[in-house]
């Protein structure tokens, strides 16, 4: 480096915030371990008094955490939680509700189909293909393996 890139360098040094690490981990830990206990509810819930089993349970739970996660950014909830939780509001499932329906709101000027429908799965989409596309790579070793007689 050049002694004036040298000299950037160490202002810029200088004058960085340090961020709180330590901090930001255990409210990120903290906010997930309390979204998962939720989740967690929820699905006793369905288990109690819907008579679903543990297995069977999962879907609802995911799908009502979801909800929860939708309802939440759009009465700006979730992104103040967001804010001061960081990855452990985005972890868990809940953070792909707030991903597909913060798109939406953000393009409802835009309308219906173009707008809204266009960019909704914009960052969502890609969880979805990497979640299919993992899941399938996961099935196939599976398979290779009962079939091998591993498994």
């Amino acid at each position: 480096m050049t002694p004036a890139q040298q000299k950037y360098q160490g202002l810029q040094q200088k004058h960085e915030l340090k961020r709180p690490i330590l901090k930001n981990c255990l409210r990120a830990f903290w906010v997930g371990g309390l979204i998962c206990t939720i989740g967690q509810a929820v699905t006793y819930f369905y288990i109690y008094f819907f008579n679903f089993t543990e297995q069977t349970a999962g879907n609802p739970t995911v799908a009502t955490m979801v909800f929860f996660s939708m309802l939440l950014t759009g009465f700006g909830v979730y992104d103040h939680l967001g804010q001061y939780a960081g990855a452990g509001s985005a972890v868990p499932v809940t953070g792909f509700g707030n991903a597909v329906i913060s798109a939406a709101i953000e393009h409802r000027t835009e309308g219906f189909v173009l707008g809204v429908g266009g960019n909704m799965f914009k960052l969502a989409g890609s969880v979805i293909l990497f979640g299919v596309f993992s899941a399938f790579v996961v099935a196939l070793i599976k398979t290779i393996l009962i079939q091998w007689g591993v498994l």
